[in-house]
This record gives structure tokens, sequence and C-alpha cells, in this order.
């Protein structure tokens, strides 16, 4: 899959094994949210994605760590993880640590990414 320039560079500023991550959980999140919107934030190493450029839209996003991605979830709280993926304390963001790309195809993964594509249907 070609990625946009600006995705390509923000992913491959990582760690290679990092990048491989990033790029699978992007594809699943495209596949899994067609007609998203996809916003590059390269100063906190994230990608968002959403129904439109506001905060008020955004579904979810990657943020690329030093070891491991994380795959955000906006209204994180709000979304069904029967599985126990979703990890963090904050009053809405909850967030899913990928630290391989055997991570992202957890069945659990998409699910929270589908039921979070719901919540701002």
């Amino acid at each position: 899959m070609t990625l946009p320039p600006d995705v390509d560079r923000l992913f491959a500023s990582s760690d290679p094994g990092v990048c491989a991550v990033a790029q699978a959980v992007r594809a699943l999140i495209v596949e899994s949210l067609p007609g998203t919107v996809e916003q590059v934030d390269p100063a906190a190493r994230l990608v968002g994605y959403g129904r439109d450029r506001s905060y008020r839209g955004l579904i979810c996003g990657v943020a690329l760590q030093r070891s491991y991605v994380n795959l955000m979830f906006a209204r994180g709280t709000e979304l069904p993880d029967p599985d126990g993926l979703l990890e963090g304390t904050g009053r809405h963001a909850r967030h899913v640590r990928l630290r391989g790309v055997t991570d992202v195809d957890r069945p659990g993964v998409r699910a929270l990414i589908e039921a979070a594509g719901r919540l701002t249907a």
C-alpha cells in the first residue's frame, strides 16, 4: 500500500519495527473506516483519523513511540472492550499498546476500531 507522503515521512522517521506496526495498523484503520480523514501532526508523532478535521470528529489515532505504537481512541471510555485491550486513565481517551505487527491482528483491535467508527457515525 502506498502511503501519502506526509504519513510516509512520519512513519519512516521511526525505528523499522515501529514503522512496520504503524503501517499495519494504518492499513487496518483505512480498511475498517472507509472515507475517514487522515491528518498528520509531525510534532506529536501522531496520525489522526476522523469524520472531519475537528477534534469532535476524531475517531482514533496512531501515535508513534520509541519502541511501540499506541492506537488511541478519543472516546475510548465508551467502547466495549471484552478482550481487555484498552489502557489509560484519561477522562475520555484510551489506547491499545501495539508492540509488534502480530498485536495488530488480535481480533479485539479491529472490533475496537469499528466500534469507535460507529460512535461518530
